[in-house]
């Protein structure tokens, strides 16, 4: 398998049927994209939509978002899908590889992402990237119903 790795620029409608296809491999509660959200997302000064290619095809996506707080320069790596007929061959490192690169060309301190543990394949990649676990709780305030 041949991956490509690019920063999304444009919101070409073939890019937000990929994603769509993606998306439900990913959440099953997520409303469909449109181009302007995706637009959104690209535009966005703190965010890089990553997106993985095998020719033309989308087969994997992440969300790098880049912000600065009162301790420095922080990422956090967000959405990554890779497509089920292109597990196991790479995808997920590259994106995270390219994910990590940008973030330390943007003067990022550190890098974190969570990862259900029952996502036993993910936990081993990201391990071997060298991402460890943090002693920390990670809390949700919902704002939806």
């Amino acid at each position: 398998m041949n991956i490509e790795v690019r920063v999304a620029s444009v919101a070409t409608p073939e890019l937000v049927a990929g994603l769509n296809r993606l998306l439900p491999q990913l959440s099953s509660s997520a409303d469909p994209l449109d181009e302007a959200t995706v637009s959104a997302i690209i535009s966005s000064p703190t965010t890089s939509l990553l997106v993985a290619y095998e020719g033309e095809d989308v087969v994997g996506s992440l969300t790098l978002c880049v912000f600065t707080i009162p301790t420095g320069v922080r990422a956090w790596i967000e959405d990554v899908v890779v497509d089920e007929s292109a597990r196991g061959n790479g995808v997920g490192a590259a994106l995270s590889t390219v994910a990590i690169d940008l973030a330390r060309e943007s003067g990022a301190k550190t890098v974190d992402l969570t990862s259900r543990p029952s996502r036993e394949a993910a936990q081993r990649l990201y391990a071997s990237l060298g991402f460890s676990p943090r002693d920390t709780n990670v809390f949700r305030f919902s704002l939806e119903d």
